[in-house]
């Protein structure tokens, strides 16, 4: 026989004050040089969201778009269709 066990999550920053409100989203923060995540609901995410810029990599290079590359890939095969199809 199988069961389903279901866990609440609870908002950390109410469970400080000793306060049950079951969170829904999950806030990220950087603590010590490593991303923490803490569970929250709503008013608490709109809260933090509001208070504190959001967390970016940017130890990442940020990838080039390909659009121009493609552009010019299409307009080079274009002619050599076009020979393909006259002979």
């Amino acid at each position: 026989m199988v069961t389903e066990v279901f866990t609440r999550k609870y908002c950390d920053p109410h469970a400080v004050r000793e306060e049950k409100v079951e969170a829904t989203e999950v806030v990220q923060f950087a603590w010590e040089g490593t991303v923490r995540e803490v569970d929250a609901c709503a008013d608490c995410f709109k809260e933090h969201e509001a208070r504190y810029e959001p967390l970016v990599d940017y130890s990442r290079p940020v990838k080039k778009r390909r659009a121009t590359t493609t552009k010019k890939a299409a307009e080079a095969s274009g002619p050599e269709s076009a020979d393909e199809s006259d002979e």
